[in-house]
């Protein structure tokens, strides 16, 4: 009796062992179970002033994510993003962050949407060693100096110069050569370094600066100063303006008749075709910065698929229905960090970052390759200059006719209609 109880009790200490052994062995494959995805953190502006910016690139990186996952994920699991609304409301960030890293445990960030929304993101994302690819982010890691910070935006290594160097480069070209330039910004972060970059290149290229002005962005009528740009008469006016005044500064310029000879150039919000719409024709004879256009090698089938996607699932959503401003762009950003944890097999932040360092990614907007700082090793601006615009249809903004592209000479479709007037 002794012999087969003690035969019993090792016959359930070992099935006891079996059955942990058998857990075990399943608990090793669990990461790849579809209860288990991979989480992606951000903020976005969704109300506020950048919300008509912010609902488009969420609508794109959803279609990323429907993507990505239909490809069977990454690693093996599929992916979720995770974000909530900043209200375009720079305070707000931060907490969001320490929310999404600390009580929702993410396993990655990606940044916000704009310089003013990314800024405050730095800080803790600095302190936990997370990755942050932003977009439309103006030299936000010049202070910081974090090496695990990447930018897209097409500045390249000097970006407080990027910004308005295509607008003096085509000014230069013009005959009689301009001698003289008005420079004007809003009383914002992104707006005065474009501004300090703007007064290095009126320098460089020999230029007498004859009106240097910052306004307040409470300002609601800028015909005032308008007028003060007028009575100064410069060749050349640069603006950097933020997209509510960008506006107000158009339709000050067409009200008082002010001609210069070239005017525009850092105008933050214009390329979104809803501003565009919003000025019609007041906008002619305008250049400005453009950051991806479909010419040249940057109209591939990719790009294509994603623009006609976007337009179908942005109907009746009450958002920009171009898709060529935007949407290209936010698929890109988190389309590089889904392609770095790829090729790394990892969601390590330090292996990520390090890929992202060397690594020239094939991208929706074209190749980009992140030299120091985590801006572009070159910059790839476009200064286009608006013309034929009739009637506030956004429609009319779909494709290339309402404007020429004039830098770089690589991209150009159309040389400067100079003086300005004549292109009204």
């Amino acid at each position: 009796m002794f012999r087969i109880t003690r035969c019993l009790a090792v016959l359930r200490l070992f099935s006891t062992i079996l059955f942990a052994t058998s857990v075990a062995v399943v608990a090793a494959m669990a990461p790849a179970r579809a209860a288990d995805p991979i989480r992606i953190g951000f903020s976005m502006s969704l109300t506020g002033g950048l919300a008509p910016l912010g609902k488009v690139a969420l609508i794109t990186m959803k279609l990323w994510e429907e993507d990505i996952n239909a490809k069977g994920g990454l690693l093996g699991r599929p992916v979720q993003l995770v974000h909530y609304d900043d209200q375009t409301s720079a305070s707000n960030v931060p907490g969001i962050y320490s929310k999404l890293l600390d009580v929702d445990k993410v396993d990655l960030v990606i940044g916000p949407f704009a310089t003013n929304m990314t800024a405050p993101a730095m800080p803790v994302v600095m302190q936990k060693k997370k990755v942050l690819i932003s977009i439309y982010s103006t030299a936000v890691n010049t202070e910081f100096n974090y090496d695990r910070y990447f930018s897209m935006i097409p500045l390249g290594p000097r970006p407080k110069t990027a910004f308005t160097e295509a607008f003096f480069e085509v000014a230069a070209k013009q005959d009689p050569k301009p001698r003289t330039i008005a420079i004007v910004a809003g009383d914002g972060e992104a707006t005065h370094f474009i501004a300090e970059g703007a007064r290095e290149n009126a320098k460089k290229f020999g230029l007498e600066i004859v009106y240097d002005q910052t306004y307040p962005l409470s300002t609601a009528d800028l015909t005032p100063l308008a007028r003060s740009l007028k009575a100064k008469n410069p060749d050349l006016v640069l603006i950097s303006s933020y997209p509510i005044d960008s506006v107000a500064m158009v339709r000050a310029i067409n009200e008082i008749g002010f001609t210069p000879k070239l005017v525009g150039g850092a105008m933050n919000g214009i390329p979104s075709p809803g501003l565009k719409a919003q000025l019609g024709p007041l906008l002619n004879g305008f250049v400005n910065y453009e950051f991806w256009l479909p010419v040249g090698d940057l109209d591939t089938p990719e790009a294509k698929d994603l623009v006609k996607r976007y337009r179908e699932r942005a109907v009746g959503q009450g958002v920009d229905p171009v898709g060529l401003y935007l949407p290209p762009w936010a698929y890109s950003y988190i389309q590089i960090l889904g392609e770095a944890i790829k090729a790394t097999n990892s969601l390590d932040d330090g292996k990520i970052a390090d890929h992202i360092r060397k690594t020239t990614f094939s991208t929706l907007v074209g190749k980009v390759k992140f030299g120091p700082g985590g801006e572009w090793d070159q910059s790839r601006m476009l200064l286009v200059q608006y013309r034929g615009v009739k009637g506030n249809d956004i429609n009319q903004f779909k494709d290339l006719s309402t404007f020429e592209i004039l830098w770089p000479e690589k991209y150009a479709t159309g040389k400067a209609i100079y003086p300005y007037e004549k292109a009204k």
